[in-house]
């Protein structure tokens, strides 16, 4: 029984690992500018935990065949009561893994999370409700109006969902569209609200997310590198719809975003 489980377990171990080296489940092509250092740490850690990973299911296989109940054996057994030195080795090894690795990606997290958005960065409002994204652009004038609860009406879509104050001036050129265009090669300034729940932003070809949380407004920012459309999922458990919650990204040339805004701008006239 004790060479079955040992096989067993290394066939598992190998096969798993064999997957991923083949890239078999991998993430989707990075299409910003922070992609390939995330790439870069996602390698890294899965490279150091799968060495760990491999060597620990290896071992464990090792010691369930050589530990078996033969049935025959008139040796006594040996009871453990544990070893202090091994404990303190691995627990010290395990803290400096975990640790190293923090500090590795620390940069990264601190330059969408910390760091501010360029003064030109095209500043986009993503509003997540039960069940869908809105995307709010502020206009030639720069500044979003103002919103008030009791003018949100989820059903009506748009700037309704929104609760957007049409008396104040500066939502008379505010934009709300259900899909987010930006332009390629500029840095999106991105402003997260929620409007009921917990919901979390993720653009997995930007290796971008965030949640959006009600009552803040959470400022992150990322630059994309690729045309095309790239999809936006929510992560986060919202609801019984919270299947269909998803999005789309699109980035076009500077041109076509100039003019497809200059477009929205035009039909609030």
């Amino acid at each position: 029984m004790g060479l079955v489980l040992l096989i067993v377990i290394w066939l598992i171990t190998l096969l798993s690992t064999y997957f991923f080296l083949a890239k078999t489940w991998w993430l989707p092509v990075g299409a910003s500018a922070i992609a390939p250092a995330i790439d870069h740490h996602f390698v890294t850690t899965f490279v150091v935990m799968g060495i760990v990973f491999v060597a620990a299911q290896i071992s464990l296989g090792y010691l369930v065949w050589k530990y078996r109940d033969s049935g025959s054996s008139s040796q006594k057994v040996i009871y453990s009561h544990g070893n202090t030195r091994m404990e303190v080795i691995w627990t010290v090894l395990t803290a400096v893994l975990f640790v190293g690795l923090n500090l590795m990606s620390s940069s990264i997290w601190a330059s969408e999370r910390f760091r501010p958005a360029a003064s030109d960065a095209v500043r986009v409002e993503v509003t997540g409700m039960q069940f869908a994204w809105y995307f709010r652009y502020p206009g030639p004038d720069g500044k979003f109006g103002a919103t008030r609860p009791e003018l949100e009406d989820a059903s009506s879509g748009g700037e309704g969902a929104l609760g957007l104050e049409a008396k104040d001036p500066a939502s008379k050129d505010d934009v709300v569209t259900g899909i987010m265009v930006v332009p390629v090669n500029r840095e999106v300034e991105v402003i997260l609200r929620a409007h009921d729940v917990i919901h979390s932003f993720f653009v997995p070809a930007m290796r971008f997310k965030q949640d959006a949380v009600p009552g803040l407004a959470i400022h992150m920012h990322f630059t994309p590198t690729q045309t095309g459309d790239f999809e936006i999922a929510c992560a986060e458990l919202c609801g019984l719809g919270h299947y269909k919650m998803h999005g789309i990204v699109r980035v076009v040339s500077p041109d076509e975003f100039d003019k497809w805004l200059a477009a929205r701008e035009a039909e609030k006239q």
